[in-house]
């Protein structure tokens, strides 16, 4: 049988964060819960994704000028 102890970070918290893949960080917030980080994290994606759509928008329509209104060569 051993006999010790265990120690902890201080530093560390404890609950549940999230990571910016595009970033390549860990988000500061610390949530009580999962359904509250995951929450969260939808959010996020969803304010990201309407925040690219109109970008990618404008550029399909670039692409879908007719062919009299594009570059020559095309």
């Amino acid at each position: 049988m051993r006999n010790g102890s265990r120690f902890y970070c201080q530093t560390a918290p404890i609950g549940f964060n999230l990571y910016d893949n595009d970033e390549k960080l860990r988000l500061k917030t610390t949530y009580q819960n999962r359904e509250e980080a995951e929450g969260e994290c939808q959010r996020l994606n969803l304010e990201r994704l309407q925040s690219v759509l109109p970008e990618r928008e404008s550029v399909t329509a670039l692409y879908s000028l007719p062919h009299s209104h594009q570059a020559p060569g095309f």
